[in-house]
């Protein structure tokens, strides 16, 4: 494929619109596990409160929170929290959502950045949790040795007088004494880390909201229907960001198919006979279609899959390491064990999807030699044998697809089996953590959808490695057509014919052999074929007869020696412009679907009807057009197939006349034509082209009798040239044909 890529770089800014479409989208789809997490952690669990730093809190709260923390942590605090001044903005919003704060001074918190409420939540949480021990064990004085214990105060609570207010005691204590207690309990909050110290204070911070007038129940409320609608415009982004990446995408690999499509089709034109026999007709429609398909497939699914897992599994990473960074084994054993099985599968299955191609090219090879071939093939009678090939060639095809889509139908399963253990995995893994209050239970869900996410990452990346290999053996073999040197080429610095135009054909010593051969087919063919003349080329079967004619129009280029057109070689003058001035007619009447009209003005799109009355009257093609009740507008079937071989035969003449070239080449054009027939339309062709230069190939003695030069041909070399008279008398190849052919009476 990489053979290729030139047909990608006018979508290379598609291409960067794609990756960049692909990052939003990946980061979309990333964010919704991480949402989710919030619903159920700071939603469901903490009543819709996120963090430890309350929005509001009253002054009587802040000052006992100042008593177990640092002067560096006050000083924090208070660069964030400032004294509500009644009548202010700020102190209006915050009584609309705070109500109770008319009752008693508060501080309202500023703009805060994420990094700084990171900063802030822990030291206002240990606060927080600290006061709500104390003010517990003053409630319950009963549960007040185990409270100490957890909290390690450093006295003994029960020994303070009754109706004491212990926060106003912690505050009288000299301060070397509550740094003592403050780093007490430092201590015994480092070991829950600072996310359960955030979880953990949340509740306190619930309680702090009630007191200023805040229903819990209608703030857990809107805190799940904010977060949810969130988590749902970013799916909807999601989605449309996937919908435009398909879009482009499709646009994308349909232009590259499109693209690649047409320069087969460009290049296949411009081979010469030389590079057709280097591939066979039903490769070629193989590559040209079959091929393409596969690269377009696999282009779109590159766009849609090879940018997108590796932003997915990354991030994916990320972002399950920072929910649940020890865990991170168990995603690193099922990638393991998703690999080793991709790479079994590729292994066993590489062979095969290289072979695929190859087997459809001879399918379809069979499938056309047998369409082309039924009348054949019913005349011997060699259905059943045609049958039998055309199984085997579907049963090798049919039997490797098979095994191909077998061993890609067990890794579904695996795959499935894989995904679920690894579900259950993390379940019973994260249970014991969220049980040992490490880890929140909605951390451990989106944990859970973030493997899945990477794990199917790493699935589509995988699955791509083993549908590029049949790809590339696609695009290689259409390389191989893009990359195949022309051998028939136009000259660098080309010449025109001169004007007036003479269309005098010399043949100069003039010897030709087919690649790979040794010996040459025909050599020593020098001769002149003059203008309102006919010459004619006459030998037995492979004596190289339409070889020197198509030496002409440059179907193959000679090997030694020159044919010069008016005086210029033909190789020095664009093929264009040389056969701009030929009509040819060659030895199979080759017509194309449509209708006989567009079939004739095949050679001159802008013939008038009167131009296809005449070339078809010359041609002795009228009386069966007339037959037919459409005329010139009767339907051709793909190929001719609706037309005898004989009427195939007039019509490709009556083309060649529409042309009205002053070259005209017959390649054994006549020989579907019965001789009264063949006689009318020699009569009427030496009428019609009087002045130009006319070639006649054939292997009938009546139809060049009268032709104005005849060259005998005998093992790619003249044997005789004269006219028929001077030919019976001197050239011995000559009369052996004359005279199986015609009686001596008929021949004189």
């Amino acid at each position: 494929m990489w053979r290729l890529r030139n047909y990608l770089k006018p979508y290379f800014f598609i291409f960067v619109v794609t990756i960049a479409l692909l990052f939003v989208q990946a980061n979309a789809e990333l964010a919704l596990p991480d949402y989710m997490s919030r619903i159920v952690n700071n939603g469901i669990q903490q009543g819709g409160v996120e963090d430890a730093a309350p929005e509001v809190i009253r002054q009587s709260t802040m000052d006992k929170l100042f008593l177990f923390m640092s002067e560096d942590d006050q000083t924090m605090v208070l660069a964030h929290y400032t004294l509500a001044e009644a009548g202010t903005d700020a102190y209006d919003q915050a009584l609309e959502k705070f109500p109770g704060i008319a009752d008693e001074p508060v501080y309202l918190s500023g703009d805060v950045s994420s990094e700084e409420l990171d900063a802030l939540n822990p030291v206002m949480g240990k606060a927080l949790l600290a006061v709500s021990g104390i003010q517990q064990m003053i409630d319950d004085p009963d549960a007040a040795s185990q409270m100490t214990g957890a909290l390690d105060l450093g006295f003994d609570p029960s020994m303070i007088p009754a109706g004491t207010d212990v926060f106003a005691l912690l505050g009288s204590l000299p301060a070397a004494q509550r740094a003592q207690i403050s780093s007490a309990i430092d201590e015994q909050f480092a070991a829950l880390g600072d996310s359960m110290i955030n979880q953990s204070a949340v509740s306190v911070v619930k309680t702090e909201y009630e007191a200023l007038g805040v229903d819990p129940e209608k703030l857990q409320s809107q805190y799940i229907v904010r977060t949810g609608g969130q988590m749902l415009l970013i799916s909807l982004l999601g989605g449309v960001m996937t919908v435009t990446v398909g879009y482009l995408a499709a646009r994308v690999a349909a232009g590259v198919a499109r693209d690649i499509r047409k320069a087969v089709f460009e290049k296949v034109e411009s081979f010469s006979s030389t590079e057709f026999s280097k591939f066979s007709t039903a490769s070629l429609i193989t590559r040209s279609t079959n091929d393409v398909t596969q690269l377009q497939m696999v282009t779109f699914m590159m766009m849609r899959m090879v940018f997108y897992a590796p932003i997915m599994g990354v991030g994916g990473v990320i972002r399950a390491i920072n929910k649940g960074a020890n865990m991170w084994w168990i995603i690193a054993l099922a990638v393991a064990i998703l690999l080793s099985l991709i790479a079994i599968v590729f292994v066993i299955a590489l062979p095969k999807f290289q072979r695929i191609q190859s087997l459809i090219d001879r399918l379809n090879l069979v499938t056309r030699e047998n369409l082309s071939g039924m009348m054949v093939i019913r005349a011997f009678n060699k259905q059943a044998f045609e049958e039998n090939r055309f199984e085997k060639a579907n049963r090798d095809l049919t039997d490797n697809s098979l095994f191909v889509a077998r061993v890609m139908v067990t890794m579904m399963p695996v795959m499935m089996f894989v995904m679920n253990g690894l579900s259950l995995l993390i379940i019973w893994v994260g249970a014991h953590q969220v049980a040992e209050s490490t880890m929140q239970v909605g951390d451990m869900m989106a944990f859970l959808q973030y493997a899945m996410q990477i794990v199917f990452s790493f699935l589509m990346l995988s699955m791509m490695f083993i549908f590029l290999p049949r790809a590339a053996v696609s695009g290689d073999r259409i390389a191989d057509v893009l990359e195949t040197e022309i051998e028939i080429l136009d000259p660098d610095k080309p010449e025109a014919f001169k004007s007036p135009f003479n269309a005098t054909i010399e043949f100069e010593n003039v010897a030709f052999k087919y690649p790979g051969a040794e010996d040459n087919v025909v050599q020593g063919i020098t001769f002149t074929a003059q203008p309102g003349k006919t010459t004619a080329i006459i030998g037995s079967t492979g004596c190289g007869k339409s070889t020197v004619v198509n030496l002409i129009p440059r179907f193959y280029d000679v090997t030694e020696g020159r044919i010069k057109i008016d005086g210029t070689d033909i190789r020095m003058v664009r093929q264009t412009d040389l056969r701009d001035k030929i009509g040819y007619v060659p030895q199979k009447g080759m017509l194309f679907s449509g209708t006989i009209g567009s079939n004739l003005r095949y050679a001159d799109e802008n013939a008038s009807d009167e131009t296809l009355q005449e070339a078809a009257e010359i041609a002795q093609a009228m009386e069966f057009i007339q037959e037919k009740p459409e005329g010139f507008e009767t339907e051709i079937a793909q190929g001719g197939s609706n037309v005898s071989g004989g009427q195939k035969q007039r019509l490709a003449i009556a083309r060649a006349l529409v042309k009205q070239p002053p070259i005209y080449i017959f390649d054994d054009s006549f020989s579907a034509l019965d001789f009264k027939t063949d006689a009318a339309l020699r009569k009427a062709l030496q009428q019609k082209t009087g002045e130009s230069t006319v070639l006649i190939v054939t292997q009938r003695v009546a139809t060049v009798k009268n032709a104005d030069q005849i060259i005998v041909l005998d093992q790619g070399k003249v044997v005789g040239k004269g006219t028929h008279s001077d030919l019976m008398e001197t050239c011995q190849p000559y009369q052996e044909i004359a005279l199986s052919q015609l009686s001596k009476e008929e021949l004189s």
